[in-house]
């Protein structure tokens, strides 16, 4: 498998983690984001969207991070990692929705104004990661995972910008049972960490 990213990506950072804790041997080609490299014609025949990351299984193209995790567990016919059965996946795509949608828009774009210099309203997507915060640390109160026993999909789709999110300046030192649910993400064996970038509350002392 190729894997088309940017290290700075938490949505590839998000497939390449998969990838390398289900032991996949893959090729990680690195788009340059800043040169425009996903703007080229030859990376939008592979996606017209201009995103990373991009998957190629031998001819078979993949894009979108979530789709990436789908796909490689059913590939793989990893049922451990995404449940075969309707209620467990269902719970599975309820947090993968919950990694498009309250992450995209909290932690995440808390981290892109710091990191790329978006125009989002820190104000406004710092109050949405907490919001999002306080109901994982909820969530987490009496389970190790968000789905079940065992880690699952769901769990590497929030992972990156979870623990990216003092880069956005979101504080995640009042929540306990998130930082012991991303220090177990991190504990698993195969784990790559995403790349560090020392703004906002990470910067470095």
């Amino acid at each position: 498998m190729k894997l088309y990213h940017f290290p700075l990506s938490g949505h590839a950072h998000r497939a390449r983690l998969f990838l390398s804790l289900l032991g996949v041997p893959h090729q990680l080609v690195e788009v340059d984001l800043k040169s425009g490299a996903h703007k080229t014609a030859e990376f939008l025949a592979l996606n017209p969207f201009g995103q990373v990351p991009v998957l190629d299984d031998d001819g078979t193209i993949v894009s979108d991070s979530n789709a990436i995790l789908v796909y490689v567990a059913t590939r793989l016919g990893r049922t451990d990692w995404l449940p075969a059965d309707a209620k467990g996946a269902a719970s599975v795509q309820r947090w993968l929705s919950v990694a498009a949608g309250e992450v995209a828009y909290g932690p995440a774009a808390a981290r892109l104004v710091t990191v790329f210099g978006a125009k989002f309203n820190p104000e406004d997507v710092i109050g949405r990661a907490h919001v999002l915060l306080k109901r994982l640390e909820a969530h987490l109160a009496d389970r190790d995972w968000l789905v079940g026993a065992r880690p699952t999909i769901a769990d590497v789709a929030l992972y990156s910008y979870l623990s990216s999110a003092p880069e956005g300046n979101v504080d995640l030192s009042t929540y306990a049972n998130v930082n012991a649910f991303l220090r177990r993400i991190e504990a698993l064996p195969g784990f790559v960490p995403f790349a560090k970038t020392p703004v906002g509350l990470a910067t470095a002392a």
